[in-house]
């Protein structure tokens, strides 16, 4: 039985229009999120059969493998919830939408909102080949910190927990912008659903202790 699987979106195809248009939501949510989520689940069932047969000499790859497709599945079910339609999303977290947390936190970790918006767009556009710019809460220092994931892995921290995420992989663009990744990673401003990312920060920083446990 399969481990994991593909969520639903929370809208429908066209509902990013016209910022990302319904036949990239569909490709990008069916067909390239449906194989990484058949990929982690190969993945697992091949290791099985590694460890079943002692045939140690594929682990290493096949890890790999599982890196790639699963981050690549936990990425995208983030990005999906992380949207919403051009008039409900956009604009910059503020107190009265109830989201004030979030915004005390994007100002106090990175100087303003417009030097967070600036670094994040930089890390998503200039990210070489494929991947992803992250905005995500660091626990060691309970600053939020953006990242840039070259494919679906890269330049992590460990502990760190996405709670925004801008996909810069060609296939989430490609088909509306063609080469022009600036365009759409300033585009994707428009439908960030803040809502969204303060209920994870929230949910981040809950979690902060488990990973500060003392022994």
């Amino acid at each position: 039985m399969p481990v994991y699987t593909l969520p639903d979106l929370p809208y429908d195809y066209s509902a990013l229009a016209p910022v990302i248009s319904p036949e990239i939501i569909e490709l990008h949510h069916d067909k390239h999120h449906a194989a990484y989520v058949k990929g982690a689940n190969d993945t697992l069932e091949q290791l099985a059969e590694a460890r079943d047969k002692e045939s140690w000499g594929s682990v290493n790859g096949l890890e790999k493998n599982l890196a790639f497709h699963l981050s690549g599945h936990i990425l995208h079910s983030i990005y999906w919830q992380n949207m919403t339609g051009p008039k409900d999303g956009g604009g910059e977290p503020l107190a009265a939408d109830g989201v004030g947390e979030l915004a005390e936190a994007i100002k106090e970790s990175f100087g303003s909102f417009a030097a967070f918006r600036t670094q994040l767009s930089k890390a998503a556009a200039t990210t070489q080949g494929s991947g992803w710019g992250v905005l995500a809460y660091e626990p060691l220092s309970g600053r939020l910190v953006v990242e840039q994931v070259y494919d679906h892995q890269g330049n992590v921290g460990q502990g760190s927990t996405p709670v925004l995420v801008f996909d810069a992989w060609e296939h989430a663009f490609y088909l509306q912008y063609r080469n022009q990744k600036v365009d759409f990673v300033e585009a994707m401003w428009a439908v960030v659903n803040w809502q969204d990312v303060a209920r994870r920060y929230e949910a981040a920083k809950s979690r902060a202790n488990v990973l500060l446990l003392a022994p």
